[in-house]
Order: structure tokens, then sequence, then C-alpha cells
């Protein structure tokens, strides 16, 4: 007969097992709910994104080179607020608000995309705007989700970030074409739905995400200063990685061109264009939590590399005298494996390298340096692409980032080695 004894060792065998098997990654609820803002907040984001370059450029009339300058204003102005809002977070510990206030401001810019026109002064200005807001919210939550996190996992945790993240801007795209499916020239009706989106991901912030604990500072300690933020850049192993971003920016190709490379090379159709950022984005958002957890185990600088050289590999795919649905898988394969390998990668590498009380300062100027070098490549691009033609621009940008792969291997294995006794 069957035993209460027997029934209570079974029950201890399964907890056992469980013990042993492998979990899931298991994040804050801090990291969580700034994932869901991260979401709603690049749906809408997403659907701007990824009918603008067709909106611009085919229905505006812009040439490649005015292209350029509006892309490199989204890909770089929130290198000017970047610092700042990152400072203000650590000084007066409130880096909840500061984002905050980054999310409103972007989703009140969505309103003027729809309103303005094609008239190039009002959507740079629109687009800046916007990206402002972006560069306000940026370093505030990610040092939110550096500060909820202990330093061992802070690969696995952005990695769980960036993969709602890209769940949004895998989302967005798929709303934009449902719209243009129905609509083929609806694109006011776009930027009205991403305003409404965005209001409801402002409102999970604000509702029901809580400002990060703190270690209280020393009251002899002064309280960081601009000055102090900028003099991280002293640190060895922090100014290696800042010089290793730099140049990596600087030769990546945005995700616009890159988009665009693929609509000359294969005759993609309008309502189609849009359907693009969601490949990318589907391989970004199953790799990201795997790549951020691999980061924390082999070394997140190896793993950093490694994705720069896949978006080496898209560089050559767009290259390569082939054609049809193989060059399109494999394109957009490599470039969200390329994110996943890189983005939430390279914020877990810089928040190892800053103290907690100038964290958001930190991450924040390394933000301002990858902005910065993309906002220039995004002009050197539309300008090699108006000149020469877009084949031409990737061979030189490909050849570009095999220079700063290698650069930034040198500096970062250089400071390693310094540090090794």
């Amino acid at each position: 007969m069957y035993q209460v004894s027997d029934s209570a060792a079974l029950l201890r065998g399964h907890r056992r097992l469980l013990a042993r098997a492998p979990s899931a990654p298991r994040v804050g609820r801090t990291v969580v709910l700034l994932g869901l803002t991260s979401l709603l907040t690049d749906v809408s984001s997403e659907m701007v994104v990824a009918v603008l370059p067709l909106y611009l450029v085919y229905i505006g009339g812009f040439t490649p080179l005015a292209f350029g300058l509006i892309d490199g204003l989204y890909q770089g102005a929130a290198a000017l607020v970047g610092l700042l809002s990152g400072f203000i977070g650590d000084r007066w510990r409130r880096h909840k608000d500061v984002a905050a206030t980054g999310y409103g401001l972007s989703a009140v810019c969505k309103l003027g995309f729809a309103t303005l026109g094609t008239a190039v002064s009002a959507i740079g200005a629109i687009t800046l705007v916007d990206r402002v807001g972006k560069g306000i919210r940026t370093a505030p939550r990610d040092a939110m989700i550096s500060l909820s996190t202990p330093e061992r996992e802070l690969g696995t945790a952005f990695g769980v970030h960036r993969a709602m993240d890209t769940t949004g801007a895998m989302l967005g795209p798929l709303v934009a074409f449902a719209i243009l499916a129905v609509a083929p020239l609806a694109f006011h009706s776009i930027f009205l739905v991403s305003f409404c989106v965005a209001l409801v991901g402002l409102g999970v912030l604000v509702l029901f995400v809580q400002q990060p604990r703190q270690t209280a500072p020393d009251a002899a300690a002064r309280p960081p200063s601009l000055r102090g933020a900028l003099a991280l850049a002293r640190l060895p192993r922090y100014r290696a990685l800042l010089v290793a971003a730099a140049g990596l920016s600087l030769a990546t190709a945005s995700d616009a061109f890159i988009f665009l490379g693929l609509r000359d090379k294969l005759g993609l159709g309008t309502s189609l264009f849009p359907l693009l950022f969601v490949g990318g984005s589907i391989t970004y958002m199953l790799l990201s939590v795997p790549a951020g957890a691999l980061a924390d185990k082999v070394g997140r600088g190896r793993i950093l590399l490694a994705g720069y050289g896949l978006l080496l590999g898209v560089y050559a795919v767009l290259l390569a005298p082939l054609h049809g649905a193989l060059v399109l898988v494999v394109a957009l394969g490599l470039l969200g494996a390329y994110y996943a390998a890189t983005d939430g990668v390279l914020m877990a590498l810089g928040s190892t390298l800053v103290p907690a009380d100038t964290r958001g300062s930190g991450l924040a100027l390394l933000g301002t340096t990858t902005s910065i070098g993309r906002l220039l490549a995004s002009l050197l691009f539309g300008a090699l692409w108006t000149v020469w033609g877009i084949d031409t621009a990737f061979a030189v940008f490909g050849m570009a980032l095999v220079a700063a792969i290698a650069l930034a291997a040198s500096v970062l294995m250089a400071t390693r080695a310094r540090r090794s006794p």
C-alpha cells in the first residue's frame, strides 16, 4: 500500500532534481518593468523608424546625403544631453525621474512627425528633439538596471532588458506594415498610433518602477560633480573601452542604410520594407539573453568584438554578387546577432568599470561616445553613397570596421595585460 513516507521521499527526490536542473535567468522586478517600458516605447519608436526612410527618400524626395543628415541626427543627437542626464541622476539619485522626462519628450515628438510635413528643417528639428529625449532617458535607465543587479549577472540582466526592448522593435514594424497594407500612404496614421503607444510605456515607468536603493553616501564625501564625471575617462580600463567604442561606432552603418541597401539589392516593395526591421529584431530578441549570459562567463570584451565581426559579415553579404531570399535571411540573421552581442554587452562591460555613485555618468559618457561616432558615420555613409554609390560606401565601411576591430582588440588587451600581476 502506498505510504505517506513514500510520498514524502518522492517529494524530496523531486526537489533535489529541480535544484540540479538549470534554471531560466532570473532578474529583478525593476529590470522586468524597465524592459516592459522599453518594449512599449520601442513599439512606438520603431513604427516611425521603419517607415521614415521611405517617407523621406521616396515620398519627400530626400537625397542620400540629406537622409544621411537626418539619420545622423537620429543616431547622434542623444549625445548632446546624455552625459548631463546621467550626471543629474547620479547627483540627486533620481534616475527614474530623469528617465521619465526623456520618455515623455520622445512621446510628444511623435505628434510632430504627423504635423510638420517633409521639409528638411522641420523633420530635422523634430528628429533632434526626439533623440534628445532618448539621450535623456538611456543612461538613467541603464544605471537603474545596473544598480539593481549583482555584478556577476550584469550581462544576463542587460540581455533580458534588450530582449524585451527588441520585442517592441519587432512589433513596431509589424504594426506599421499592417497599417501600410490597408492604406499604402497612411504615414500620418502611423505617427498618431505611435504617440498613443508611447504614452502607455511612459505610464508603466511612472506608476510601477521604483528608484533603485543605493548605499547612503559618506557624509564627508562630496556629491558627484560634472568634472568628476568627465574625470572617469582617466581610469585606464574605462578609457580603453571609450577608445574601442569610438572606433567601432565610426565604422558602423546604421540600420536604415543597411535596409535601404537590401531593398535596392532585392527590389522589395514599399509595403514590405518595414518587415526588414522585424527580421533583424527576431534574431536579436532570441539571442540577447544567451549572448549576455555567455558574456558573463567567457568575457564581455570577447563577445563584443565577436559581435562586430558579425556586422562585418552583413557588409560582405550586401557586397556579394548574390540575390534571393537567402541573402535576406543571412543578412538579417547576422544583423540581429550583432546587436545581441554588442548592445547590452557594452553597457554591462562599462558598468563594471565605474563606481556605483557615478554609474549613470559613466554609462552616459560611453553612450555619448558611441552616439557621436554613429552620427559622423551616418554623415560619411550618406556622402559616400551620394558621390560613389552604395556599394562603395559599404566597401569603405567594411575596411574601416576591420581596422576598428583590430584597434579595439589591441587597446582592450593592453589594459588587461597591465592589470594582470
